[in-house]
């Protein structure tokens, strides 16, 4: 092959099949999370900064203090990595917000969703809920248990966009991670086939916030 496009689930665990991919001049593009590999290139969304903007949101909305629930990715992979420095980075801007509740979700709605009905199943109070994706299963586990719905923070999803969009009382926020990243991948891996080399190793796209309270935010989740 003269070009492999890879989205990594362990930054560090593949670096001696992708060096051995470079050094025989094979191209290699990692997209949405990051390697360590240094002969590859990175096309990944800032995911540092989706959960600084995402968690900066929720911490503001609940009025700079409360208890909030932390529902992670996948253990281990970059991506989850990366956000949980992002996610730290807001929460010391807040130092009267805490954690109550920290999970690893491996990025399964099936799972998610148990685990936050098994969370309000024990009846401790919470203020709001930051996801590393897997949102729409959670508005719903907080519908179908019928108690009151707190701030929710996850991505550009269909499925929470439309919640977003139109469930009443709900107020949350999508922080953009595209999956257009992976047709990002293959175009760089193109161009530089055709010699069109970046200027440097890694690129990384920079997320937006489109929360349902702004007017701003509102027209983002409509046009969306």
């Amino acid at each position: 092959v003269d070009a492999i496009v890879v989205n990594p689930s362990d930054p560090a665990g593949i670096g001696a099949a992708l060096k051995e991919a470079t050094d025989a001049g094979i191209v290699v593009v990692a997209v949405d999370q990051t390697v360590n590999e240094p002969s590859a290139y990175i096309v990944s969304n800032n995911q540092e900064e989706y959960a600084y903007l995402g968690a900066k949101w929720l911490f503001e909305q609940i009025g700079g203090k409360g208890d909030v629930i932390y529902m992670r990715g996948a253990a281990g992979a970059s991506a989850d990595s990366d956000r949980d420095k992002g996610f730290k980075r807001a929460l010391a801007e807040f130092p009267d917000v805490k954690v109550v509740h920290e999970v690893f979700t491996g990025w399964q709605q099936d799972q998610g969703k148990q685990q936050i009905l098994d969370y309000i199943a024990t009846g401790a109070p919470f203020d709001g809920i930051w996801t590393s994706g897997i949102d729409n299963v959670i508005v719903d586990a907080l519908v179908e248990s019928q108690v009151d719905l707190v701030p929710i923070v996850g991505a550009d999803n269909a499925g929470f966009v439309g919640q977003l969009n139109s469930v009443e009382g709900l107020k949350g926020v999508a922080v953009t991670n595209p999956g257009s990243i992976g047709a990002a991948g293959v175009t760089l891996a193109i161009q530089v086939l055709d010699g069109k080399k970046p200027d440097g190793m890694t690129v990384l796209v920079q997320p937006e916030a489109w929360d349902n309270v702004s007017d701003a935010g509102k027209a983002k989740l409509a046009a969306a």
